[in-house]
């Protein structure tokens, strides 16, 4: 008897009843996914070739309540995604459902949209009194009521019901919270959405902007120190002191929210997302045209608005209202200690201009040579001049 090599054994060797096995390794099984082709509609189902030994079977049931667009997909001649139901039901039938393959699908999706962090959008089919449904393709998930944006939720203890009915059919920009496929539970976010895409603007803006552009915005909030200034996805701090060339004490005095306003920006901090405007920068500078205004020895009237060791700050009453100031060696003939001997905060007083300096921002005024004999002619001319106009 010849010997056997052993290496050999096996290799070329086959049973008669392989080509059973073979096709029994391709036996479908409930909740696997196969592809398929889409062979024919028949008798209001619909016959998908999945490759098992029979073709399977989309029963009426689903077909009825499938949309429109599902529908187009499962032309004859389609590929498809189809879940194994039944491997053989009472009449021997191959059970596939379009819908749960789909759902699958739809569940894989959402998890990589959880992965990713990345925002979608689905359509809201209905609420309870906890939020709001909505369907992501073939899933339904659930928005809660703390995870809608801030003009679609209702206040505790308010009926929701007006309010989450008029979302309905609309089309919410969410992102994925959680996703638990075996409790069929499926959570999204309209905030968190929401911020991440007033974030994307915010950059998005930031890089785009030069210092010196020159932007519409819309005045949202006041505060002390300054308005906060809207420009289109992003908020920029109007400091107080950038409100006006004029004096500010706060800046209710000029603006209110909902002010529609052109912004000036001064600074951009693209680390920290910080953007410093300015209004007064697209007003003329009256410092610049201060010689146009004023001249040495001109009188004017002013309010005194603060007190120094060494002298007495006050605001001219005209539009430009500059501030000058008056020294202590200029508020009267003799020996004064201190500026509250002769003026206080608040009072109105007639004072002459002796020193303009543009460069420093300076204006120097007089209380003592108000009627000082040094400008007598030109008072004079001052005064027949405003006679000749009247």
């Amino acid at each position: 008897m010849a010997e056997q090599n052993p290496e050999n054994i096996g290799e070329h060797t086959s049973h008669p009843m392989d080509f059973l096995l073979a096709e029994d390794l391709n036996l479908p099984t409930v909740g696997e996914i196969r592809t398929g082709q889409v062979v024919s509609h028949r008798n209001s189902e619909i016959l998908v070739d999945i490759g098992a030994k029979s073709e399977g079977l989309i029963t009426a049931q689903e077909i009825d309540v499938l949309s429109k667009d599902s529908l187009q997909q499962l032309a004859v001649g389609n590929e498809v995604k189809v879940c194994i139901m039944d491997p053989e039901d009472n009449n021997g039938n191959l059970i596939l459902s379009y819908t749960k393959a789909v759902e699958e699908k739809d569940w894989e999706e959402a998890t990589r949209l959880l992965d990713n962090q990345e925002v979608c959008q689905s359509r809201v089919v209905g609420f309870n009194r906890g939020g709001i449904l909505t369907q992501l393709g073939f899933i339904q998930a659930f928005i809660p009521n703390s995870q809608l944006a801030r003009n679609h939720q209702t206040r505790r203890g308010e009926d929701p019901t007006p309010q989450f009915k008029s979302l309905q059919g609309k089309i919410i920009t969410a992102k994925v919270l959680e996703v638990d496929r075996k409790r069929n539970r499926l959570i999204l976010s309209e905030r968190a959405a929401q911020q991440e895409i007033r974030q994307a603007q915010r950059e998005k803006i930031l890089a785009e902007l030069n210092k010196g552009d020159v932007r519409q915005g819309r005045v949202v909030n006041l505060a002390d120190f300054g308005a906060f200034v809207d420009i289109g996805g992003i908020e920029g701090l109007v400091h107080l002191s950038e409100l006006s060339w004029k004096r500010i004490n706060k800046p209710a005095d000029i603006l209110k929210v909902g002010d529609s306003v052109e912004v000036y920006v001064l600074n951009i901090d693209i680390e920290k997302q910080r953007l410093a405007l300015s209004l007064k920068r697209l007003q003329p500078d009256p410092w610049t045209l201060i010689n146009e205004y004023y001249r040495e020895g001109q009188l004017v009237e002013a309010t005194v608005t603060k007190l120094t060791k060494f002298g007495a700050f006050a605001q001219l009453n005209d539009e430009h209202e500059l501030v000058g100031l008056v020294h202590i060696s200029e508020m009267a003939e003799e020996h004064v200690a201190h500026p509250r001997e002769i003026v206080k905060p608040g009072d109105s007083v007639t004072a002459r201009i002796i020193r303009i300096d543009p460069e420093q921002r300076q204006l120097g005024l007089s209380l003592k040579k108000v009627h000082s004999d040094q400008y007598l002619e030109a008072d004079v001319e001052i005064m027949s001049q405003f006679e000749t106009a009247n």
